[in-house]
């Protein structure tokens, strides 16, 4: 019965974020210009880091995945909700619905894990500075960052196989996107069994990142605060700053998504939280994780042919 049903359900219909013409407009050129500045913040920060050899370290290494991917997953939602701004009939084809789930919730997947690695470089960076270059070597990092994209996606064919094996009763999405939530909603049977692998899968996908950023800066506060100097304790500090706001914007924006219940959160509600995490978050990671850098800003300078400051 599912697989008749599925066949049979050819497209979906995407209600969107409003009904009113000149709303759709005008929010069609406000996240065009957030598409944008995504897009050309995040790739400007990959050319960068390969520009200069400076750069060639286990944290820039990270970060240039981690722009890689929020290009990725950007790309996997916003384009078509621009396109649905001007569009009158908001259809999509089932089979790029399933693909459009498949790659959000790799790529989601995927920065999450990338943050919890991101956070455990750190952690080696501030609590054996000594031994950092041996214990980051290449072969760790690129392991780390290959780890990530493989339990990204494997996590997110897990869950996207469960999710349209199930009948789908009706095929009007109350969303922008096909987004997890979301299509569960369109099911016809009981979704118990789907909802424990929810709470699993963000268990193992969230949580375990989050313990392991939890763990890190718990050493990094402890080794800080054994620092004498107050411009030593800051520098400290300083290295960690931008990874931990990222990690405050991306953890807490899923865990209160993900952690929730399907049937206790309101559409509106998800609407907002998915659009912050799809067009917001990656649009501000690149300027808060590596413009503030004086490394990048410096390479950026040159770039443009400017002197880099002293100091």
């Amino acid at each position: 019965m599912g697989r008749e049903n599925q066949t049979w359900m050819s497209e979906f219909i995407l209600l969107g974020l409003s009904s009113c013409w000149e709303t759709q407009v005008s929010l069609f050129v406000l996240f065009l210009a957030m598409y944008l500045m995504t897009v050309l913040g995040n790739f400007l920060i990959i050319l960068l880091i390969r520009l200069d050899s400076r750069l060639n370290t286990p944290m820039y290494f990270f970060l240039s995945i981690l722009s890689f991917v929020d290009i990725c997953y950007t790309n996997s939602t916003v384009p078509q909700m621009l396109i649905h701004f001007l569009s009158a009939q908001k259809s999509i084809p089932f089979y790029s619905c399933v693909l459009q789930l498949f790659i959000s919730l790799a790529m989601g997947s995927t920065e999450f894990l990338l943050l919890g690695a991101m956070a455990y470089d750190r952690y080696v960076a501030v609590c054996h500075p000594l031994h950092y270059a041996v214990i980051m070597h290449g072969g760790l990092r690129l392991g780390l960052a290959a780890g990530c994209l493989v339990a990204g996606f494997v996590n997110s064919l897990m869950q996207t196989v469960i999710i349209f094996q199930l009948p789908l009763c009706r095929k009007v999405v109350n969303h922008f996107a096909c987004e997890m939530l979301a299509v569960l909603r369109l099911t016809c049977v009981d979704i118990s069994f789907n909802k424990v692998m929810v709470a699993i899968a963000g268990f193992l996908v969230i949580m375990l990142p989050c313990f392991l950023v939890l763990f890190s800066y718990g050493h990094i506060v402890a080794a800080v605060l054994r620092i004498h100097s107050a411009q030593g304790r800051h520098k400290a500090f300083g290295t960690c700053a931008s990874h931990l706001t990222v990690v405050s914007m991306c953890f807490g924006t899923a865990i209160f998504t993900d952690m929730r219940p399907v049937a206790g959160f309101s559409a509106d509600q998800e609407k907002m939280v998915a659009l912050f995490y799809a067009a917001v978050t990656p649009m501000l990671s690149p300027f808060i994780c590596s413009l503030r850098s004086k490394e990048v800003m410096s390479t950026f300078r040159r770039v443009l042919g400017k002197p880099s400051d002293k100091g």
